[in-house]
């Protein structure tokens, strides 16, 4: 006899708790990625950083750095038919108080707000002395396979 799935599997999983101010930070993010706004962009990244994805691994050491390789991202995104997101925390490990490590799901939004696919990164970010995140160090996991 076959058995029936449990229904708690089944359900999506609860989102980690965010008392430090990250799913913020990230929403933040996303905007600005939407928007390309590079400026904004820079602002939340601590330089030297570091970027790592499948066959890349790249050293940002300046804000200039951190634009020029955000500056096409919008219109990639919209040429895919892809013109929002929504930061998922899927992990929050607070290491300290000025060091968290997050996974976050992005997923892709058309202009009707219809989900058409998602993407993974792993993020290091370090608080500032004014409480501000930074990115540091990003771990990109690419697009989830389609179903």
């Amino acid at each position: 006899m076959a058995r029936e799935p449990h229904l708690e599997s089944m359900l999506p999983q609860a989102q980690p708790d965010d008392d430090l101010g990250v799913q913020n930070f990230l929403d933040r993010f996303g905007k600005a990625l939407t928007a390309g706004d590079g400026a904004a962009i820079a602002d939340m990244w601590e330089t030297p950083a570091f970027v790592l994805g499948d066959g890349m691994a790249r050293a940002v050491n300046s804000r200039e750095e951190v634009e020029a390789f955000f500056a096409g991202a919008k219109d990639q995104y919209n040429e895919l038919g892809i013109t929002d997101t929504r930061p998922q925390i899927v992990r929050l490990d607070e290491i300290n108080d000025h060091l968290v490590m997050v996974r976050v799901r992005w997923p892709y939004l058309d202009v009707q707000g219809m989900e058409r696919g998602a993407e993974t990164s792993t993020y290091t970010l370090t608080r500032e002395g004014d409480g501000a995140w930074k990115f540091r160090i990003t771990v990109m996991q690419g697009a989830e396979k389609p179903n």
